[in-house]
């Protein structure tokens, strides 16, 4: 378990950061940005969470969770020692494809593309969804020039299916999905 006895270091006020590694880099870095992007998208699964109960909480507290996860595995760089640092397996990919083939079950067909809003659980799941994407643009680009752990691509890729997959749940659960209307404003 981690225990944090000082919250402030004054390691970081010359820009810089430690990493996992104890190696120190820019806070401007692209590690240090995708490492933030990840953190910032799990906020707003927080938010989320105000609006879910029962469920989908306790669905939304353990993607919370691998997604601290999944920023331990961004934070030490190069290769990896399995027997003791955090990785995203396969396991945890697998666990969200199938939590997206059981409530995607209970939906219609889709007849147009969605519009974020709706129930407060809906909107704050589409919020979720964006930044789980800007995430997974961020780690994609820091793939490109430091490959990563494949499974953190697939994983951010399918959290943000779940969690449009979750929005509509929401919203079925009351009035049903808001539609786009192509060219409803002429």
């Amino acid at each position: 378990m981690v225990q944090l006895t000082r919250i402030y270091t004054k390691g970081g006020d010359k820009g810089k950061t430690s990493l996992g590694t104890k190696e120190r880099v820019l806070k401007s870095s692209p590690r240090i940005a995708a490492i933030g992007d990840v953190d910032e998208a799990n906020s707003f699964i927080g938010l989320a969470r105000l609006h879910g109960e029962g469920e989908i909480d306790r669905l939304l507290s353990r993607i919370q969770n691998d997604l601290f996860d999944l920023g331990a595995d961004l934070c030490i760089p190069g290769e990896k020692d399995d027997a003791k640092d955090l990785r995203i397996q396969p396991s945890q990919v697998t666990f969200l494809e199938e939590a997206i083939d059981h409530y995607n079950a209970t939906l219609p067909p889709l007849k147009s593309f969605v519009l974020p809003g709706g129930t407060p659980l809906s909107a704050t799941l589409h919020q979720a969804r964006t930044g789980v994407r800007r995430a997974e643009r961020t780690v994609c680009s820091l793939n490109e020039e430091d490959p990563l752990n494949p499974f953190i691509i697939h994983y951010l890729n399918r959290l943000s299916d779940l969690l449009f997959v979750l929005a509509r749940y929401a919203n079925h659960q009351e009035e049903g999905d808001i539609l786009w209307v192509p060219g409803a404003n002429r």
